[in-house]
């Protein structure tokens, strides 16, 4: 992993309870598998733990690691990390700390909703222009709030599923669109399954949370904005790319959406992008995640793995060959 990026992912308390675990060959990062100390220790390590920064894991990498048994990510995504699924046919369990990562996404999520729900990203850029309450008490009397709106949720990922959870508490209805829940489903207890028209269509908010995939790239384009309510907003914590960019600058250009973009395809957006500009646009340069403090609940959920690893116990957050065909 690189250590500037995963600064604060193990912390001294999560550091020397993994050196009471194992034994930990090299406390200095991997920064290749090609280099002396990564040819040095692959055959002898038992676990790898990756993160933010890992290069690809290949089959010719694994082929050097005839000792290896658990990979432990301590990031998220897997899918630029574990290049070759056949890892699971070798009998190499995986576990990643996406469920750790799920949670200041939700809760950024969480926060979004209720802050467009309420207007109050329309309220700000009001009050700036106008520097009276002229316009924010006309605003005021109009039909806002968190009060019997509705929500939509696009994706029954993990982070997807969290937001739902959280939605739970307010008085607003939930719609939910994954073409892979089934009728039995117990997020279904919260949301009403929707098909994607309707899901559109009905909701104040729309919420993003499927994972990038060939048949989800530019699931959202003009057709499925143009499908949206007057008024509605767009957030999207998931991954840029599953927008039409050119389409949603088009739409939001018009005034008639909202949008609250963590993500943006490309990552950064150029700098004459309009996104910056636009006062119907809350622009965040990909912070939802675990930033921070937030990272130590990373490699805490790592530490609990390889601990249950070395004690012959399931794993908690073990990645399936399953999950990880339909994973970002």
């Amino acid at each position: 992993m690189d250590p500037v990026l995963t600064a604060r992912v193990f912390t001294p308390e999560a550091s020397a309870r993994l050196n009471t675990l194992c034994t930990v060959l090299d406390p200095r990062p991997l920064h290749g598998w090609d280099t002396a100390q990564a040819v040095a220790l692959l055959p002898r390590a038992e676990v790898l733990v990756t993160g933010w920064g890992a290069p690809p894991l290949g089959p010719e990498v694994l082929d050097r690691a005839k000792a290896l048994k658990l990979i432990a990510q301590s990031a998220g995504s897997v899918k630029r990390l574990l290049t070759d699924p056949s890892l699971f046919a070798r009998g190499i369990a995986v576990t990643t700390a996406a469920d750790a990562n799920a949670v200041p996404v939700a809760e950024f999520t969480l926060a979004a909703v209720l802050l467009a729900n309420k207007q109050v990203f329309r309220f700000r850029e009001l009050y700036r222009q106008d520097r009276s309450r002229r316009w924010t008490d006309a605003l005021a009397a109009s039909p806002i709030g968190n009060f019997g709106r509705t929500v939509g949720i696009v994706g029954a990922s993990r982070i997807g599923r969290l937001v739902v959870e959280r939605l739970r508490n307010f008085d607003l209805d939930v719609l939910i669109h994954d073409p892979f829940l089934g009728p039995d489903d117990p997020v279904l207890a919260t949301a009403r399954q929707a098909d994607l028209t309707e899901l559109l269509s009905r909701s104040d908010v729309v919420s993003l949370h499927a994972p990038l995939l060939d048949d989800t790239r530019g699931i959202i384009g003009a057709q499925e904005l143009a499908k949206m309510a007057d008024g509605a907003t767009l957030i999207n914590t998931a991954r840029g790319a599953l927008v039409d960019q050119n389409a949603l600058i088009a739409e939001l250009a018009t005034g008639r959406l909202s949008a609250v973009l963590d993500v943006t395809f490309p990552e950064v957006p150029d700098t004459a992008s309009p996104l910056y500009d636009l006062p119907n646009v809350f622009l965040t340069p990909h912070a939802a995640g675990a930033m921070g403090l937030e990272q130590g609940r990373l490699g805490n959920l790592v530490v609990g793995e390889v601990a249950r690893h070395c004690a012959n116990t399931p794993l908690r957050h073990a990645l399936t060959a399953e999950v990880y065909a339909r994973s970002a």
